[in-house]
């Protein structure tokens, strides 16, 4: 290895690394973005500020006092009375604490029973009750529910699964997060770009020859399926390959990403090609990459430093 990083060579790895660990890491990196964090799913997809802006507008209606509107609620139940759509509607986005979510509980279980999935075509109260968990950090509950066989139908769509699974995510759950994607693939919810992206995001937090495994299944059944897989989620499956140290898996991942012009990808390609021993190769990128007398109009590969640091300093330094 000395021999083939002598001389410039091995200053070019040197400068290619001080640069990376002293400027913030490249835009269009999973990490966090400067000054602040950055979630798989975005707004337009969890909705939940629109989901709030409706509890004020509600809450407004009911000019604050939420108790009169339980009390009813309360006693439909007590009488086994019949449970409204918009009586549930307004119990969901009126709802501010543990004990609230309680009642809504055992109010959706009376509506489902009542209804069964009949009603669910003209309204989807999955994603409500689970961006009321969101909103209130409440896990437990939003996975009772999900996975509950008497309320077949009620998540009957994939939102209310990515919103889940993204809670999880951010809390840190992960082996929780990955039965709610078994409990979906179960009750067949159809996988869309967001469900690969979150559960290669999955298996690879949780860093294990299975979950290698698991992305290899997943990749292998979207392109059955004709599925076209996000470049983030390929990126993922790759990363896992890269962690389990599979580096013939790694590089098919590779293979598969036709967008090449992105910034994560061209840092997880240089450590595919680290771990394949093509050092000449990673050398030429990394010397274009600090190349100054490169003309302005020419784009130059740039390095997100906690995807190159790690690997260059262990292998070059």
């Amino acid at each position: 290895m000395a021999a083939v990083l002598a001389g410039g060579s091995q200053r070019v790895v040197r400068e290619a690394v001080r640069r990376s660990a002293v400027h913030p890491p490249a835009s269009g990196c999973w990490g966090c973005a400067p000054g602040g964090k950055r979630y798989l799913l975005t707004e337009d997809h969890i909705k939940l500020q629109e989901f709030q802006q409706m509890k004020v507008a509600i809450r407004n209606e009911v000019h604050g006092n939420k108790d009169p509107y339980f009390k009813s609620i309360k006693e439909k139940l007590k009488k086994n009375g019949m449970i409204l759509k918009n009586e549930l509607k307004n119990l969901l986005h009126l709802c501010q604490t543990s004990s609230d979510v309680e009642l809504a509980r055992k109010a959706i279980y009376r509506y489902h029973e009542q209804n069964g999935i009949t009603a669910l075509h003209n309204f989807k109260f999955g994603p409500l009750f689970m961006r009321l968990c969101y909103e209130l950090d409440l896990e437990r509950p939003a996975v009772e529910l999900i996975k509950d066989q008497n309320l077949h139908g009620f998540f009957s769509e994939s939102t209310s699964f990515h919103i889940l699974m993204t809670m999880l995510f951010k809390k840190g759950h992960f082996e929780s997060a990955f039965e709610v994607l078994v409990e979906m693939k179960k009750q067949g919810i159809p996988f869309n770009k967001e469900t690969y992206l979150l559960a290669f995001a999955i298996c690879y937090k949780l860093d294990n020859l299975e979950s290698c495994k698991i992305s290899a299944k997943l990749l292998e059944e979207a392109h059955l399926k004709g599925d076209t897989l996000p470049l983030r989620a390929l990126c993922f499956a790759m990363a896992t390959a890269l962690k389990q140290n599979d580096v013939v898996h790694a590089k098919f991942y590779c293979s598969q990403i036709v967008k090449t012009e992105n910034k994560l990808y061209n840092n997880l390609k240089v450590l595919v090609q680290l771990r394949s021993g093509l050092l000449e190769e990673v050398i030429k990128i990394l010397e274009a990459a600090v190349e100054e007398d490169t003309p302005p109009f020419v784009k130059k590969i740039q390095f997100c430093e906690q995807v190159q640091v790690p690997e260059l300093k262990g292998l070059f330094l």
